[in-house]
């Protein structure tokens, strides 16, 4: 893998690009250090106050319902930067350094670092499936909440399969390279047999709920696993 190594300024200007795609893209670099904290305290606290304080937004007294899409953020904000990154600039951004906002679920890099995608001799997909996954295992590991495994498993495909669907919309000219690389990572790891992509323009459907159909006046999600009984909101 290091022979694949990216230069920092290749990777600062793909995550650059990639923020202007907007919401969940947008990876911060570098910049102030007091108002940031390694990711990995967050997570050694079970990500505790965004989950409590989406229990107070949507006035649920179910601790699990906050974990859970509290957890989906997460993976948004973690499979949307380093997806676009590899299909729009063939680079796969290096996580290891993760660092989150002290007052909120926003992400950064102190330094960019990552590798060239087309260097790795079977493809970029298990290289950005591991940046990412190692993020949302160490997650899962710290919760103070029991949640069911592939209740999370189907949170991080909905995640990925919600980013390539946005991505598309964006950058239609990539549909082929993305529909290839999101296929694969569906297929890799606790990402196969999460859910199944429906058609081409990368609707996708989990076998799994998120469980914010719990919330008062909550409903399905697009993408929910669940058939019948509430209604369903559709995916952002």
């Amino acid at each position: 893998m290091h022979d694949a190594r990216a230069s920092a300024a290749s990777v600062a200007a793909a995550l650059h690009d990639v923020a202007g795609l907007g919401g969940f893209f947008a990876l911060h670099i570098g910049g102030r250090d007091d108002c940031w904290h390694p990711v990995a305290r967050s997570y050694a606290a079970g990500f505790t106050d965004l989950a409590e304080a989406v229990e107070r937004r949507h006035h649920t007294v179910e601790p699990r319902v906050g974990v859970s899409i509290a957890h989906l953020g997460h993976a948004a904000r973690l499979w949307s930067p380093a997806l676009a990154c590899v299909v729009l600039h063939g680079i796969v951004p290096d996580l290891k350094g993760l660092e989150r906002a002290d007052d909120g679920p926003a992400l950064r890099v102190p330094r960019p670092a990552g590798w060239y995608a087309g260097r790795f001799d079977d493809g970029p997909a298990r290289a950005l499936y591991q940046q990412v996954t190692r993020h949302l295992s160490a997650l899962s590991g710290g919760l103070r909440v029991k949640v069911a495994p592939r209740l999370l498993d189907g949170n991080s495909a909905s995640a990925l399969a919600g980013a390539a669907h946005a991505l598309l919309a964006l950058r239609p000219a990539v549909r082929g390279p993305l529909t290839d690389l999101t296929t694969e990572l569906l297929d890799t790891g606790r990402l196969a047999g999460a859910g199944v992509l429906t058609g081409p323009g990368l609707a996708f459907r989990r076998r799994s709920c998120c469980l914010y159909y719990r919330v008062p006046n909550g409903s399905k999600c697009g993408d929910c696993g669940l058939a019948g009984g509430v209604r369903r909101r559709a995916l952002p």
